[in-house]
Parts: C-alpha cells; sequence; structure tokens
C-alpha cells in the first residue's frame, strides 16, 4: 500500500494548503487524491479477499534433467479479482490473470522445470500479486505451504557404461573377477560341528588331533558378489563430487540388474546388498541424492569380501586404499572423475573411467603386479 498512502499524503497535504492560504481551488486535488488513494486501496483489498492460489507436483523425487510438471491454479474470492499477476521463482516472469466473478478459477499455469544437480529443493511459494491499474495499492496472497511439504528431491541420474576400446565394461569385468564359490576348497571359516552336516564338510585334521569336531563352511553369496564402494572426500569441485554419485548409481544399478551386487556408502557399517528386483533402490537412490564431501566409507567391512571391488573416488586418484588390496585374485577397479595419464580406462560412466588394478587369479597377473598396481600411482 506504499503508492496509495503516499497519494494520501499528497492528497492531505492539498488539503491542508487550502485551508492555510483559503485557496479553494486546491480542495479540488485535494479531494481528487484522496478519493483515488481509498479506492485503489479498497478495490485491492476487497479483491485480494478469498483468494486462493495451489501448487499440484507432477512428482515429489526426480532425477538430474528429467523434467518435471507443477501445475498451479488461481481461485477468486467471492468478490473477485481485479486484473492481479501470478509469480512463481520457476517462471521467468509474473504471467497477467484476467479479471474474474467471485469463487471461479481464473487461472491455470502448467510449468515443466528440470534440475540439473542432485539435492533436495525447497520451492517458494507461488503468490498472486493484486493491484489496481496505476499501481497505487498492491498486496500479494501467497499459496498456503503443502501438508505433503513444498520439497523437490532431486535424485543422480543415472547413465549407460560405455565400453572402452579393447576394454570392457564394468559388468563384465565384476563377473569375470568374481571366485568360483561351487568348490569345496573356497573355505571362509572353521567352525563348531553342527547336527546333520555332511562327512565331506567335516574338518577331519582336527578329528585327527583329537580336537572338537569342527566342519568347514563355505563362503555365502554376498561375501562374493560385487561391491561398489563410494568414497566421496576431497573432490577437486562440486562437478566431481556429483560425477562420482552419478557413476556409484549407475554402477549399482547395472551390477544389481546383471545379476546383484552389494553397494558401501558413508556411514554404513556394511555394505547393502541389493538383488536383480532392485528391492531397496529407492531408498539408495535417495542417499545417493544426498551424500555429502564430509566423512569416507568404512572400508573395514570389506576385509572379507572374495568378490570384485569397484571403488569410485570423488578425487583422482591411480590406486584404491591398502584396506582394499587384492584378496584371493579377486579384481580391484577404481573409478575416477577424469583421466589417469599413460592408463588405458576399461570403461567410461557419468564423465568417469574405470580402470582395473590387479586381475583376478588365473589370468596371468603375478602378486608382484598386482601390489605395484595398487600402492604406485602408475
Amino acid at each position: 500500500m506504499g503508492r496509495a498512502l503516499a497519494t494520501a499524503v499528497l492528497a492531505l497535504a492539498f488539503g491542508l494548503a487550502a485551508a492555510l492560504f483559503d485557496a479553494e481551488p486546491l480542495w479540488v486535488p485535494a479531494a481528487t487524491l484522496a478519493l483515488i488513494a481509498a479506492g485503489s486501496a479498497a478495490w485491492v483489498g476487497f479483491g485480494a479477499r478469498g483468494v486462493r492460489v495451489t501448487r499440484a507436483l507432477g512428482a515429489r523425487r526426480v532425477m538430474e534433467d528429467e523434467p518435471l510438471t507443477i501445475v498451479l491454479e488461481v481461485h477468486a474470492g467471492r468478490l473477485g479479482l481485479p486484473p492481479s499477476r501470478l509469480a512463481d521463482p520457476l517462471m521467468p516472469a509474473p504471467v497477467a490473470l484476467r479479471a474474474g466473478s467471485g469463487g471461479g478459477r481464473i487461472g491455470r499455469v502448467r510449468i515443466e522445470v528440470r534440475f540439473g544437480r542432485r539435492g533436495r529443493r525447497v520451492l517458494a511459494l507461488p503468490r498472486v500479486l493484486v493491484a489496481d491499474p496505476l499501481g497505487l495499492a498492491t498486496r500479494q496472497v501467497s499459496a498456503r505451504p503443502s501438508p505433503q511439504g513444498d520439497e523437490i528431491l532431486v535424485l543422480p541420474r543415472i547413465e549407460p557404461v560405455v565400453a572402452a576400446p579393447g576394454g570392457g565394461d564394468a559388468t563384465r569385468i565384476a563377473k569375470r573377477g568374481m571366485p568360483a564359490v561351487g568348490a569345496e576348497v573356497e573355505l571362509d571359516g572353521i567352525r563348531p560341528l553342527r547336527d546333520g552336516t555332511p562327512a565331506a564338510r567335516i574338518f577331519w585334521p582336527a578329528v585327527a588331533r583329537g580336537a572338537d569336531a569342527q566342519e568347514r563352511f563355505l563362503a555365502s553369496s554376498s561375501a562374493t558378489r560385487p561391491v561398489v564402494v563410494l568414497d566421496p572426500r576431497g573432490a577437486a569441485s562440486d562437478e566431481a563430487l556429483d560425477a562420482s554419485v552419478r557413476a556409484t548409481a549407475s554402477l549399482a544399478r547395472g551390477l544389481a540388474q546383471a545379476g546383484g551386487c552389494s553397494v558401501l556408502l558413508p556411514g554404513d557399517k556394511r555394505p547393502v546388498d541389493l538383488g536383480e528386483t532392485l528391492s531397496g533402490w529407492a531408498h539408495m537412490h535417495a542417499r545417493l541424492a544426498m551424500i555429502g564431501a564430509s566423512s569416507g566409507p568404512a572400508l573395514a567391512s570389506l576385509a572379507q569380501r572374495r568378490g570384485p571391488i569397484v571403488f569410485v573416488s570423488a578425487r583422482m586418484r591411480a590406486y584404491v586404499p591398502q584396506a582394499l588390496g587384492p584378496a584371493h585374485g579377486a579384481t580391484r577397479i577404481v573409478v575416477v572423475p577424469g583421466t589417469l595419464a599413460e592408463r588405458r580406462p576399461m570403461f567410461a560412466v557419468a564423465g568417469c573411467n574405470g580402470y582395473t588394478l590387479s586381475r583376478p587369479r588365473g589370468s596371468g597377473g603375478s602378486p608382484r603386479s598386482a601390489a605395484a598396481a595398487q600402492g604406485s600411482p602408475a
């Protein structure tokens, strides 16, 4: 109401001047300005009563760069609505609304937006700007907050894993690097003998020594499936961090659909399994959307893993941490947001490149060469 108030003050000034100097002609502009100020304020005030703005979101979760449809509707009050404008931060400029009769819908705007970066987005409330034709009196009517909240969770997008010339993709590498667990020699350890254990599983050396009977047990399938590990620390830029998160999401989903995998994120004490049905993927995807660069993964939980490990790092590095050194001949892959000098990547995904650091057992690689690949930025 700033301009209307200024007009009213000007009308008062004309009236005072007319009274003090007995200048009757000044009463005309004083009365005119007073009527204009009062009329504008009353028109806008009554017109804004009962105005409602509603917003409908097409989805509460959307991937990066995917379109999200938002529908805004404006309903007039019982006294109608003067010519107004609908404003929303997602629109480049306010949209003019036609004057409407009381109680009806006078405007409907459909917005299609895209978010380029992952994370939580809190949407500002849309508002109707009610004003008289002269712009003397204005009032804003904002939408009421939605009971479901006014937030959008932008998920990291899933991108294809592209094999480099002469390389391979992460799915083939993971399958090729998995040790065979069907053989009886692939043991996870020795434990006390249980009733009903087959004779082939009894640990006979213990029986021969006269010790308590023990049995051998096989490594579980979860110990041999591929593991995708994300370390978001030390990123050179926000773009590098986002690229590593997208690579993690893409690799995890691709490996899960190819037969299952596990994912270790910062804050977890042990990897989370993902099967071919993608059960739990929605929760995992949402967690990836909120990953920051403050903490790293708990690598100690991977000490007994026999399967391949795909280590996704937000910073450039040519080796995996010492805790992930090649064990049982399993493959170790490092994925970085860029390219390593004098190294040929095996695959590329989401702006990152994957490099294998050791070869699975039986592929001809020596332990010495595998250790060199792990410990030196070759």
